[in-house]
């Protein structure tokens, strides 16, 4: 009887502990490209970007060689986008909120490309729209909270955002990253590749580098293309639950 009453104690308590789902992949079966970003840590504003082709074969492959960009003057923190919202389960890691000038982490879908020019480079298939007269509104108290938009159409109920057509060369050629889709208030916004002001520089929580390798990718993109960025070993951690091309990032 001491057995049996031992076996149904045993069954009952396995029944009463769920399994665990297990961790699914964020980036959609569809995507066959891949963008990488690895900073060295949380801290780290610099990081090294890789474009990965999908083949289904022999899985993720390079394209071309990675490149240097730098992030948020803060590091990274984890964002909202494909991969949930904030850190996945079982990760740790500072959660970006609006104006604390990291980039976010995580995985995320490409929205769509904009810039100075009247058109966009040969072979783009992003959307694509010329930048003047458009702003990205970083006020959440406005109903059009992270998101692109025409102050004109749309009736400026913002009190802060950021001019598309700047001054300067930074948003010659801009890739929108789509942090934060749902529109979360305070979660963070306008969140871009675009062209960097050196190697030295920092961003207030976009990814940015030389100009020609961002035309290139703005050339080179799908609409399904998926963008990652992690620390290193976190990434590491990540790789196969999320396959992702872990065998050929730099050391």
């Amino acid at each position: 009887m001491k057995l049996v009453a031992c076996a149904l104690v045993i069954a009952c308590t396995a029944d009463a502990t769920p399994a665990r789902s297990p961790v699914r992949s964020p980036i959609p079966d569809g995507a066959a490209e891949l963008v990488t970003a690895i900073v060295d840590d949380w801290s780290s504003t610099t990081a090294t970007l890789q474009l990965w082709h999908r083949d289904r074969g022999s899985g993720w492959q390079p394209v071309g060689e990675p490149w240097p960009a730098v992030i948020g003057a803060k590091g990274a923190a984890w964002g909202d986008g494909l991969h949930g919202h904030g850190a996945p389960s079982g990760q740790h890691g500072p959660i970006k909120h609006e104006g604390d000038q990291a980039s976010p982490a995580g995985a995320f879908a490409f929205r769509a490309a904009y810039g100075y020019a009247a058109q966009a480079p040969q072979g783009t298939h992003l959307p694509y729209t010329p930048s003047d007269g458009l702003e990205c509104v970083d006020d959440p108290s406005s109903s059009h909270y992270a998101q692109i938009t025409r102050p004109a159409r749309d009736g400026g109920d913002w009190k802060s955002a950021e001019h598309m057509k700047r001054g300067d060369a930074l948003y010659t050629w801009v890739i929108d990253i789509a942090h934060n889709p749902d529109h979360i208030r305070g979660d963070g916004s306008c969140i871009f590749l675009h062209v960097w002001n050196g190697p030295g520089s920092t961003t207030v929580g976009c990814t940015a580098m030389d100009e020609a390798k961002l035309a290139s990718l703005v050339a080179t993109l799908e609409p399904t293309a998926v963008y990652v960025l992690l620390p290193r070993a976190v990434y590491h951690s990540l790789a196969s639950a999320w396959n992702l091309p872990g065998d050929r990032l730099p050391p």
